[in-house]
């Protein structure tokens, strides 16, 4: 036999046995019998600590994700595993980029469910083992229905097919049970067959949407079944028309299987935090080279979302109906550690470098410092600018009314049981329940009605699930209580309570997600005797290979996890 025809024959085998090792063999794949994963978690005092647990399954809904996601052929593109790139001699070792990257070290445990497994074949899209909580839900709905559209230079192919488009526009048209404010006539969509099988217009449950400039509109799920409203209260669409997008019980179950992944290693995240931004002096002289810079930088990586004149109404907008992208234009920023509304160049650093969890917004750390630094400047001297008046000049925010200096924050004190406990009070004392509800989960009884600044409808935070907007730390939400959120109804607490009331309060609502998965908000299988173990402000826990194994049992991890979609 010549080389020719046994290389010839070589290939044939091959070919032949692909159907059985990618087809045949992996679903008799035996479960793995070690479930055990080490995990980060939240103590009653804010501290972060690993501990052995175990890997839960997937709830139905994720694993009909799963099914959609080899369905698709993503996993001929995304791997699901993680790189041994640290070159420390410990696992988890000290946090480079990579482990700011990729988080832990795989396991055996997190694949103990996945049956066929995932890993390969990688190099082509970005691994997926760590995606779970790094972006909001209303990111990947974007993403799935226009990848490039998000991330620039993505081969990644649109997956609208997903979706359910109706296929004729839907006209506006006036809503007689709808009254805005002024007394003119709300706007709602015509009553056609199509429409009628996505809302019900007789339903006394209203639901605000807003489509984006070109006239798509998209519809959640929880919009189904319900009365629309065509809601553009800074005129975002003047058309007569709109383009219907709805989610999917498969966009759906998609977005609720890649929210699990890597989530069974619990809060690792919030021990990866870029630590450059803390207690950073930065401070940048205009520069119109760096506004150009920046002009680059915020098209490629911004635009879809907060749009072309920075007014939040971008392409993808319509998708975000939980929270809007931010808009520049009125001056008004949540996070900051100033008076006023103004952010110094350090909290927009921060804002950007961390991101905002939870929401569409995800962190740019992976950016180069130079980049980041640079499409600061375009938004605070091209996008920051009120020309709504044609027949003045642009007023300029942060040239006319530059931020003051930042409110010193201190060192946090030590936390203590007393300190958590005269926290509740606060709690209590300031009403936070009638927005947050009394066990902090975003449900208080003024919660439907809550508006921001422009109108929009705005939600609560959940606060039992560890997500935080504005970061993870103590002194993040200390920031936060003491400056409030420009634009939203959450107010300054600075003159309301003294400084030790503030910092109280802040590590009661870091108890709120102590020893709770992040992804459903449930608590960990975690005995009392262990629970004071993670307690004691003694105990050091340095990385995975130095967790605390708990020595009593406990409730299997996955018993009550709720259904619905993760993340939401």
């Amino acid at each position: 036999m010549t080389g020719r025809l046994a290389a010839t024959a070589a290939c044939a085998g091959v070919l032949l046995l692909a159907p059985v090792t990618h087809g045949a063999s992996p679903p008799g794949d035996p479960p793995a019998a070690d479930r055990r994963v080490t995990a980060v978690v939240r103590n009653d005092l804010g501290q972060l600590k690993w501990v052995v647990t175990e890997a839960t399954d997937y709830t139905p809904l994720e694993a009909e994700g799963r099914r959609v996601y080899l369905a698709g052929g993503c996993n001929y593109c995304h791997s699901q595993y993680v790189r041994p790139v640290s070159t420390d001699a410990r696992p988890w070792g000290p946090v480079t980029a990579d482990v700011r990257r990729w988080g832990p070290l795989a396991e055996p445990g997190e694949s103990a469910y996945d049956r066929p497994r995932l890993f390969g074949p990688g190099g082509v899209g970005p691994d997926l083992s760590r995606e779970g909580l790094k972006y909001g839900d209303e990111w990947h709905l974007a993403h799935f229905w226009n990848p490039p559209g998000i991330t620039r230079g993505s081969i990644m192919g649109g997956f609208s097919g997903l979706f359910e488009t109706v296929p004729e526009p839907a006209a506006i048209v006036d809503d007689e049970a709808f009254t805005l404010p002024d007394g003119s006539t709300g706007k709602t969509l015509e009553r056609t067959a199509a429409t009628e099988r996505l809302f019900d217009f007789g339903s006394k449950e209203q639901v605000k949407l807003t489509p984006n400039k070109d006239g798509l509109l998209f519809v959640p799920m929880d919009a189904r079944g319900r009365h629309p409203i065509v809601w553009t209260p800074n005129q975002e669409f003047a058309g007569a028309a709109v383009k219907l997008v709805a989610e999917t019980k498969d966009v759906q179950a998609l977005t609720a299987y890649i929210q699990k992944l890597g989530t069974d290693r619990g809060q690792w995240r919030d021990l990866a935090l870029s630590e450059e931004v803390e207690g950073s002096g930065v401070a940048q002289e205009r520069s119109d080279a760096w506004v150009a810079r920046g002009k680059l930088v915020y098209e490629r990586r911004c635009i879809a979302c907060h749009g072309e004149t920075g007014n939040g109404n971008g392409w993808a907008a319509t998708f975000m109906t939980r929270q809007r992208p931010r808009n520049f234009t009125t001056g008004v920023f949540k996070f900051r550690l100033t008076k006023g509304t103004l952010p110094s160049d350090a909290d927009l650093l921060r804002t950007i470098t961390r991101g905002v969890r939870g929401t569409a917004m995800p962190a740019w750390y992976e950016l180069p410092l130079d980049e980041r630094l640079a499409v600061m400047q375009y938004v605070k001297y091209a996008l920051t600018v009120d020309r709504s008046d044609e027949t003045q000049a642009p007023a300029y925010y942060f040239v006319d009314e530059p931020p003051g200096p930042p409110m010193p924050i201190g060192t946090p004190p030590r936390p203590s049981a007393d300190m958590i406990a005269h926290g509740k009070a606060i709690w209590q004392q300031a009403k936070c329940w009638e927005c947050h509800g009394q066990q902090g989960r975003g449900d208080g009884q003024k919660a439907p009605g809550l508006k921001d600044d422009w109108g929009f409808p705005i939600r609560p935070a959940n606060l039992t699930r560890g997500q935080f907007k504005s970061g993870p730390t103590v002194s993040d939400l200390y920031r936060t209580i003491t400056t409030g959120l420009s634009g939203t109804p959450m107010a300054s607490f600075k003159d309301a309570f003294p400084d030790a009331d503030r910092w109280a309060l802040s590590y009661y609502i870091l108890s709120l997600s102590a020893f709770t998965d992040p992804l459903s908000g449930r608590p960990l299988p975690l005995s009392p005797a262990d629970r004071a173990a993670l307690n004691d402000p003694n105990l050091q826990t340095l990385g995975p290979e130095d967790a605390y194994r708990p020595r009593a049992a406990a409730v299997p991890r996955g018993e009550g996890r709720p259904e619905a979609v993760a993340g939401r």
